[in-house]
């Protein structure tokens, strides 16, 4: 089965009521619903579709604790290793002194890595979704109530169920 044969279907209601039944419809049949447009805010649909997975926290931790690492291994090469300077007595391996640099470092790092994730998570910059172009998603913020479902399997099956389920239009979404 090729990737084209299996498009998200896009499936339009009249009611709130109708959505929230195909919603759970589709679920229970094993499809995985993307995404609900709706002119206001649905309860049952805050905790009905799945959050997506947000990888923000781990870039994140990964670059701050990387970057402060290695600027860390810096600070102790050059001065243990390429350039020891003994002044005073001192010990060449001062861990207090070598703290502040990689903290703030890290930090820096870490928002870069942050902000670059979260726009690497949110699919941005993107400027137009193939949604937008569907002739019914103009009235998603007027009177209509849409649903996007990725198929499973066959699309027919998921179309049916839809149709079942009182969608007024069931449509193939292009990209």
């Amino acid at each position: 089965m090729s990737a084209a044969s299996r498009a998200p279907l896009l499936a339009e209601f009249e009611t709130p009521d109708a959505l929230v039944r195909a919603l759970r419809l589709v679920r229970g049949d094993g499809h995985r619903p993307l995404d609900a447009y709706t002119p206001f805010p649905l309860e049952e649909l805050s905790g009905a579709l799945p959050p997506a997975r947000n990888p923000v926290r781990f870039v994140m931790a990964v670059a701050g604790f990387g970057a402060a690492a290695a600027m860390y291994g810096l600070q102790w090469y050059s001065a243990v290793v390429d350039y020891p300077l003994n002044s005073g007595g001192r010990p060449l391996h001062s861990w207090p002194v070598f703290t502040l640099v990689p903290f703030e470092f890290g930090v820096l790092a870490a928002a870069v890595a942050g902000f670059a994730a979260m726009l690497w998570a949110c699919g941005l910059p993107r400027l137009n979704h193939p949604v937008h172009d569907m002739p019914q998603f103009e009235r998603a913020s007027q009177d209509r109530f849409l649903l996007l479902v990725a198929p499973k399997a066959e699309p027919a099956a998921l179309r049916l169920r839809l149709e079942e389920a009182g969608a007024v239009l069931v449509s193939e979404l292009r990209a």
